[in-house]
């Protein structure tokens, strides 16, 4: 199974997941032969991507996909939550502690798990793939850094919530990236997390170190961040952790800045360490995000292209891959699997976006 753009079918994919509308009703189920005359309707939904299984697709599993296991498990979950929570009362907000601790409970099932992002996401996931994503990545970061597990806790609580500021922006910014944005603009959507912490400050379930993570994510240690400049151990360290995880998540995604691929959002994170972000935090964020996720689809430094098939855990920038095409153009007669951790010449130049 590999994740393609839906502008990339040609006809006749075989369709691996269910593709289902905003409110989670079933469009297309699994099994379906995708054609070509599907594309506009499916734009028009705001589906851009879609699971396929094909010839390329083979020994590919995605299925142990930490982002694709908590998307499936939580993502209904937080969007009824946060609905509810803009429509009826604050007490509905508690709801997320359960969601955390689900969070939690999956990467502790597994902890040395490398956590691969696919670098897509569908127009109507937005807000809650990202808080999702930045949830679990810092729990990660978190149990790396040998934090205390009531704090990993309030620090998933945090992530949670970190965005929730926005339900109170009216203007529509899915589309816009920041630094083209006029001042006015600019201004509205830094108000997001003055928004967000005003709504929780007088919540007692939540805790200090979760309304900090609200106000305080935007924060860098050079003093470039806002709202307040803070500087070095001015910020929390729940802080510095989501800081690095939304910032990482929001290159990758596209979300308010220029998309990146995945490793060259992580190379920008390193480029930044004792800088913006906290030395201690980049180290534990380089040893558990994969560089080159699984699906994806690569170029060697022997002009071969190659899919992601698995993940070494203890070296994130070299996968197992199976080679798909050769330094000729031509598809190999027989399965060719290289690991990137015992063929040393050989390393990854670049992704393909399918």
């Amino acid at each position: 199974m590999r994740i393609i753009s839906v502008d990339s079918v040609k006809g006749h994919e075989l369709l691996a997941k269910d593709i289902l509308n905003d409110s989670s009703s079933v469009l297309m189920t699994a099994g379906t032969i995708v054609k070509k005359e599907y594309i506009n309707r499916l734009k028009e939904l705001n589906i851009e991507f879609i699971y396929v299984e094909d010839e390329i697709a083979l020994g590919v599993d995605l299925t142990d996909s930490l982002e694709l296991q908590i998307k499936e498990q939580c993502q209904e979950a937080v969007r009824e939550i946060l609905t509810k929570y803009s429509y009826h009362t604050d007490s509905e907000l508690e709801e997320i502690i359960t969601i955390a601790d689900e969070i939690i409970y999956d990467i502790m099932r597994e902890p040395e798990v490398m956590y691969n992002l696919s670098s897509i996401r569908n127009k109507s996931e937005g807000t809650y793939s990202h808080s999702l994503n930045v949830c679990a990545l810092s729990v990660i970061l978190a149990f790396k850094l040998k934090l205390p597990r009531q704090k990993i806790r309030e620090i998933a609580i945090g992530c949670l919530l970190h965005d929730i500021g926005f339900t109170y922006i009216t203007m529509d910014y899915s589309s816009l990236i920041m630094e083209e944005c006029s001042e006015k603009e600019q201004k509205e959507i830094k108000k997001h997390i003055i928004y967000g912490y005003s709504a929780v400050e007088n919540m007692e379930w939540l805790s200090s170190t979760s309304k900090d993570i609200i106000i305080s994510h935007h924060e860098r240690l050079d003093g470039s961040g806002y709202p307040f400049h803070l500087k070095n151990e001015k910020i929390r360290i729940g802080s510095k952790i989501t800081a690095v995880c939304d910032e990482f998540d929001s290159r990758v995604y596209g979300n308010l800045v220029p998309r990146m691929k995945v490793h060259d959002a992580i190379d920008y994170i390193v480029s930044q360490a004792g800088n913006k972000f906290d030395l201690n935090v980049i180290k534990a964020f380089v040893a558990s995000v994969a560089a080159y996720p699984i699906g994806a689809l690569v170029i060697t430094n022997q002009d071969e292209i190659g899919i992601v098939l698995r993940q070494n855990p203890k070296c994130p920038t070299r996968p197992v891959i199976r080679i798909i095409q050769d330094a000729k153009g031509d598809k190999p007669d027989d399965w060719v699997e290289k690991d990137l951790t015992k063929e040393l010449t050989l390393f990854i130049t670049d992704t393909i976006i399918d």
